[in-house]
């Protein structure tokens, strides 16, 4: 699914959703205004990205752990038997799996070539490179929606703190005895909402920086056992 059409689905959805939570919300919450559905649309939105890069990441590891895995393409690779090596990425699946099943079998295609050694593994090299180019942005996607989640949520609480502020003043602007009444609302709407937009972006703010922290290790390990392989292979052409 594209990543435009997803997000919105999921913002439709979660509007949706919000509005009739809201409708249900006890009266004090309620009173922080229309803007509390808004926050409550951009906090389902954020759980349903949360959980989303947690399926995709999870994906990305493939089936078996990946040290486990990369010591069984190593046996394969020392047996020369680069065939089962390239059918162990296919079952195990996952971004590394599949950055080194491209590596493999580019060099199915060139180990046989009348070509230099280098040649053959700056092929295998160039083709896992390309292969992590396109299974990179899989890991980032959605990322950038997230952390617009937490400025968002931020400035629709502040939104929501002036607002509330402004009935507030509006309130004790009336002459003869203050309306006690509005200046509640007023004050309450500023509180929730302030208190709304905090929690949405504290929340936001933290999943994202965990979850690029998570890619970077990834992808740190996929270049390790890139280069890996890579040694390997160059390894065996040099003992030919």
């Amino acid at each position: 699914m594209r990543q435009g059409l997803f997000i919105t689905i999921v913002a439709v959805a979660a509007l949706t959703i919000a509005i009739v939570v809201y409708m249900f919300l006890p009266e004090y919450i309620k009173s922080g205004g229309p803007l509390v559905a808004l926050l409550i649309m951009l906090s389902i939105m954020s759980v349903t990205l949360v959980f989303e890069r947690l399926f995709t990441i999870s994906r990305a590891r493939g089936k078996d752990s990946i040290p486990a895995f990369m010591r069984a393409v190593r046996k394969k690779i020392d047996a020369n038997d680069i065939e089962g090596a390239a059918d162990l990425c296919s079952k195990q699946r996952g971004s590394l799996a599949n950055v080194l099943r491209a590596g493999l079998d580019r060099y199915q295609v060139v180990r046989t070539a009348q070509i230099d050694r280098k040649d053959k593994v700056g092929e295998v090299q160039k083709a896992m490179e390309e292969a992590n180019m396109l299974e990179v942005p899989l890991l980032e996607r959605n990322l950038i929606a997230l952390a617009t989640i937490a400025s968002i949520a931020t400035m629709v609480g502040l939104l929501g703190t002036v607002i509330g502020m402004i009935r507030s003043f509006a309130a004790l602007g009336h002459s003869g005895s203050v309306d006690a009444v509005k200046l509640a609302v007023g004050i309450s709407e500023a509180l929730i909402n302030t208190a709304g937009g905090l929690f949405v972006a504290i929340f936001s703010i933290v999943l994202y920086n965990v979850f690029v922290t998570m890619i970077d290790n990834f992808n740190y390990m996929m270049d390790e056992a890139t280069l890996e392989v890579v040694e390997v292979i160059s390894l065996k052409e040099a003992t030919k």
